[in-house]
């Protein structure tokens, strides 16, 4: 069956105008059609916002607004917004429709791709971010789903707008955690963006095109956004040792996690991946390519033509004799002039001042690499950096994973280019920042970790305990990594793990064993062992008690029970006869309460009777009785 198969929205004419013709493909958020503007008689993309979204008026003001933004932006490298409305049930947009794939279908099907082949996508993606920009647009969601290449060679940013419009609703599993991939370390941290979020996006896609993998990995979202928060991007060059190092350095630049230290603007990481074009050796090749010169025809000098299109989002088989990959092993004159150009001004350049071409080359202005220096004593991190040819001072930092008096960062960053002779910054730890600890017992959970951030520590995933003292859902105590109680200071961005309460253990006291299983599982509890015990209260097979251990039970949990046997029976001899004497010391012998009416001077007379016979309670009483001693 096809998977349009059922879509009621096939076949509908939206707003009188648009006839739906067929499903292109779905996502987490919408769902795209290929559609007939019957007024315009062209093709376009309907991107159908889902209906849980849509029905959400606060979603609904935003999608509108950013629309409208998207809509005045008119740039070769952006997919044109052209319409946006409500039909009865239905939020959409009418855009451009434009055959071809998505960057990440190429990754997936060639794994990465040469230094060439990067910097021609990146170029026609940054002219496009660089327009958005300058226009007010940030995109919030830049990854490789949404770069579309046209079977015409055109390379276009597509679902601008729809990040922010998206905001305030949250995705889960995969398609959360494929957004995670791209994000900024300000954006999972405190939600807020500015133009320096996408340039950082830009970087991560970046690594991804020259190594064929994402920076950061892990089984939930929460492992990757941690990593992005805490862990710097590694030079491509690690993992595809065929990276030049001009566009590792590009790559460490735009991955900054402060955004202070990034490129201000799209444009000025434009300008330096031209720069770096004179740096590359062609030919190159990607895995699984053809071993030819491989260019994309820039954007924006592709001729405009009158048809609309947007790249469709299904995945589509990638052959080496497709629109696309011809497009990507074209070598286009444009970028032959540019690039000849660009060694030609550098030629005339040294012809003119041999003295400058040497200041930049191998004097004083040449960059270099900053060395790792990272956790050596601070004595040979000097030596390094000075074998380098860069002059030290010292300075302090606090570190929560550098070993106080060792060495923690460098200022200019280790790995980034800095000038021969230039003044680094040797950043000593002096141990973590150490910052209060709130008091987060009895709160719920979601206000605690609200609490834990905004004091500056990260948040471990929670564990939960039975607790018949605080209520269900909220918060036990706060531990370390090593599971110890908080102390009232604890280093700045440390994680901390809640232990929150499940609600206090069923009260099985009583229950058949049967009954009592039934319930504790019903809890998320096993039954362990089952320990007997006498019983006066309790009867027979009835629970007497839980047996919890110190630390503690935890959903998932095996627990034992006491069992009762009953009361502890004893039978009591027939001592009518016996000396009071006799008859006292045995029955105390048989863990009964001995006593007589008796003097003691008289204990060598007989017993006449007694008050009790055969089974009874161990420790109850007996009375023993001689009436005329």
């Amino acid at each position: 069956m096809s998977a349009s198969a059922g879509d009621i929205v096939i076949g509908r004419l939206i707003d009188g105008r648009y006839q739906v013709t067929q499903r292109i493909a779905r996502g987490g958020m919408a769902t795209v059609y290929l559609a007939t503007d019957l007024r315009l008689e062209r093709r376009v993309a309907v991107k159908v916002m889902h209906s849980h979204l849509a029905d959400d008026a606060a979603f609904s003001a935003r999608f509108i607004q950013e629309a409208r933004s998207a809509a005045r932006l008119a740039h070769p490298n952006v997919v044109s917004v052209f319409d946006q409305g409500q039909d009865t049930d239905m939020a959409y947009l009418i855009m451009e429709y434009l055959p071809g794939i998505t960057l990440r279908d190429l990754l997936k099907d060639y794994g990465k791709l040469t230094a060439e082949q990067t910097v021609d996508v990146m170029d026609a993606v940054l002219r496009g971010l660089t327009a958005a920009h300058e226009s007010g647009i940030i995109h919030r969601d830049l990854k490789p789903e949404n770069v579309l290449l046209a079977d015409d060679g055109r390379i276009k940013i597509g679902d601008f707008g729809l990040a922010r419009a998206t905001s305030a609703n949250t995705a889960s599993g995969q398609a959360l955690l494929g957004t995670i991939a791209y994000l900024s370390p300000e954006l999972l941290t405190r939600g807020t963006a500015d133009v320096r979020s996408d340039i950082y996006s830009l970087g991560i896609m970046m690594y991804e095109m020259l190594t064929g993998e994402q920076p950061f990995k892990g089984d939930q979202p929460m492992q990757v956004a941690y990593q992005h928060a805490h862990n710097d991007v590694p030079r491509p060059s690690l993992l595809n040792p065929n990276v030049p190092r001009e566009l590792d350095d590009i790559v460490l630049w735009a991955t900054q996690r402060s955004p202070e230290n990034r490129p201000a603007s799209a444009a000025i990481l434009l300008n330096a991946l031209i720069e770096a074009e004179l740096g590359l050796k062609r030919p190159t090749t990607a895995t699984g390519m053809t071993t030819q010169q491989t260019v994309v025809m820039p954007a924006g000098e592709s001729p405009r033509t009158d048809s609309t299109r947007i790249l469709t989002g299904a995945v589509r088989q990638i052959n080496a004799e497709s629109d696309v990959v011809a497009q990507l092993h074209a070598t286009t004159a444009t970028r032959k002039k540019r690039t000849l150009a660009l060694v030609i001004a550098t030629i005339v350049l040294a012809l003119l001042g041999g003295g400058a071409a040497w200041f930049f080359t191998a004097g004083p202005g040449a960059l270099e690499t900053v060395p790792a220096v990272a956790g050596m004593n601070p004595e040979e991190a000097t030596s390094k950096l000075e074998e380098a040819g860069f002059t030290v001072v010292a300075g302090e930092i606090n570190s929560a994973t550098v070993p106080k008096g060792l060495v923690a960062a460098t200022d200019p960053k280790e790995g980034g280019l800095a000038q021969r002779g230039s003044q680094i910054t040797l950043l000593v730890s002096i141990g973590p920042k150490m910052l209060t600890v709130p008091a987060f017992a009895g709160i719920p959970e979601a206000q605690a970790t609200r609490t834990a951030t905004d004091a500056g520590f990260t948040v471990a995933p929670s564990t939960q305990m039975f607790s018949a003292d605080v209520t269900k859902g909220s918060v036990i105590r706060a531990q370390d990594a090593q599971g110890a109680e908080l102390p009232a200071t604890y280093p700045e961005g440390g994680a901390i793990t809640f232990v929150v309460s499940a609600g206090p253990i069923p009260d099985v006291i009583g229950m058949s064993l049967d009954d009592a299983t039934r319930a504790l599982r019903d809890a998320g509890l096993t039954v362990g062992a089952r320990n007997e015990e006498f019983s006066d209260t309790i009867d027979a097979g009835k629970i007497i008690s839980l047996v919890i251990p110190d630390a503690g039970v935890k959903p998932g949990d095996v627990i034992d029970v006491v069992v009762s046997k009953g009361p502890d029976l004893v039978d009591v001899p027939n001592v009518v006869g016996w000396t009071v004497a006799d008859a006292i010391a045995k029955l105390t012998e048989l863990g009964f309460n001995a006593s007589t009416n008796t003097p003691e001077q008289y204990w060598d007379t007989k017993v006449k009777s007694q008050s009790a016979v055969g089974p009874q309670r161990r420790g109850s009483d007996v009375v023993v009785y001689n009436p005329s001693p």
